[in-house]
């Protein structure tokens, strides 16, 4: 079964022969997970498109540890070896297919240019900040979280951003009383629903680190 077929594909590759760095997708799969082989699955027709542009790497304890992955199944994308902090953790399928396209070319652009006012309050953070977007796949709001959340990370090496999909990780979102997406947890601390502008998103950072 082919998960990207027609103009789709067609597209991807075209924005993928753009991409100015390799990146490297590395997949956490865990043991036994249907989900897991369904991302399995869809992560190698991607790595298949331009395989010169983007590869596959199935991942393994050591690097779980390296790389903070808690929970399986998860994507890491490294552009050469630089980590940005960019996570998701189940299969981005539905609108945050489009959030995990657009973080590939983030990475494989290397750096990301914000507002100068967010910017300035995003190199103000200067401990660990730990970013979860809580999403579903039918959600059209939770793409813009999802990449406020990345596009800080890729801006701060304190920063990691997490989209997790809600229904693969009912237990996590039963925790985090997730009635409503995107629901946005920062270090446990700061909690918010709904697709905030970015400049609020950057105030709620800050007031985490201050917690």
């Amino acid at each position: 079964m082919s998960y990207i077929t027609g103009e789709d594909l067609e597209y991807i590759r075209g924005e993928f022969r753009k991409l100015p760095r390799r990146v490297t997708v590395k997949l956490f799969l865990g043991e036994g997970s249907p989900t897991g082989e369904l991302l399995e699955e869809l992560m190698e027709e991607v790595a298949a498109i331009e395989p010169e542009k983007v590869s596959l790497e199935i991942s393994g304890d050591p690097d779980a540890e390296r790389f903070g992955i808690d929970k399986t199944p998860a994507i890491v994308l490294q552009g050469n070896d630089d980590d940005y902090g960019i996570r998701f953790f189940g299969i981005p399928s539905g609108y945050e297919f489009a959030s995990f396209l657009e973080a590939i070319k983030d990475v494989a652009a290397g750096e990301m240019e914000l507002e100068e006012e967010i910017s300035g309050k995003i190199a103000g953070v200067q401990a660990p900040v730990h970013i979860q977007v809580f999403v579903t796949p039918t959600c059209p709001y939770c793409p813009y979280a999802v990449r406020t959340a990345h596009r800080f990370a890729m801006a701060s090496p304190y920063i990691r951003a997490d989209m997790v999909m809600a229904p693969d990780f009912p237990e996590l979102a039963e925790r985090y009383e997730v009635m409503a997406v995107p629901t946005v947890v920062i270090n446990d601390s700061v909690r918010f629903e709904g697709a905030i502008p970015e400049e609020e998103f950057a105030d709620k950072v800050l007031e985490a680190v201050r917690s």
